[in-house]
């Protein structure tokens, strides 16, 4: 009787199907035991941070009408206009997840509270740039983009990735950052009650209470637009 062997490249075009075999299986459970802590490694550390996440409004509408090159492009000028201002204003970028663009202020490079106030400049400074990042696509033949902001403050988890050149974030102040993106409105920022209790008396800024975010807590997490005073 021949033994079955598992071939690697076939199991990897093959549908879901093949992955069931014993063989697939079983490839699969010798890699998870020998590899699954060298992909991305927690250090234990961790860090006080305001993160941020910008994100572009309704794109998978907008590049289901464009080509592959030019859904790149439109993608490009967004991610790449929105990381250079964010590392213009001392942020960690961190990464872009699909449309959005992931970024944070920690307090150890920032002291005396210039991570609130960073963040938020950085945000107001990026909506302010809409117009240049919109002239970019138009000279590009590409609509406009919209997007939106959110923000808040809290301790994250640091984790380093082997694809990855700077650590990368975990925790709930990050999920929660995600969650409350969809709260702002376009061209908006939007930022969480950690966050707004550490700058609500900064000078130049007001703020608007919005609608709670459900965390499964008894209570909504409170969010606050972000308005530049004149």
């Amino acid at each position: 009787m021949k033994t079955k062997t598992f071939n690697k490249k076939q199991h990897l075009a093959a549908p879901l199907q093949g992955w069931l075999e014993d063989s697939g299986y079983a490839y699969l459970s010798e890699l998870l035991k020998s590899n699954i802590n060298e992909t991305i490694s927690f250090n234990g550390k961790t860090k006080n941070c305001c993160v941020a996440m910008v994100d572009a409004v309704g794109s998978t509408k907008v590049t289901a009408h464009l080509s592959r090159e030019d859904t790149c492009k439109y993608y490009g000028i967004f991610l790449n206009a929105m990381a250079l201002i964010a590392r213009e204003h001392g942020a960690c970028v961190v990464k872009n997840v699909g449309d959005s663009l992931l970024y944070y202020f920690c307090d150890e490079k920032n002291p005396n509270g210039r991570s609130f106030a960073k963040t938020l400049e950085c945000g107001m400074i990026m909506l302010k740039c809409s117009k240049i990042v919109n002239e970019r696509m138009h000279d590009a033949g590409l609509p406009s983009v919209s997007y939106r902001i959110s923000a808040d403050y809290g301790t994250v988890m640091l984790a380093k990735s082997v694809t990855a050149s700077s650590d990368d974030i975990f925790g709930p102040t990050v999920n929660i950052c995600s969650k409350i993106n969809r709260k702002a409105d376009p061209n908006s920022m939007i930022i969480g009650n950690d966050l707004y209790q550490n700058v609500k008396n900064i000078q130049g800024y007001s703020f608007k209470q919005k609608s709670g975010v459900s965390l499964g807590f008894k209570f909504d997490y409170p969010v606050f637009a972000l308005l530049k005073n004149k």
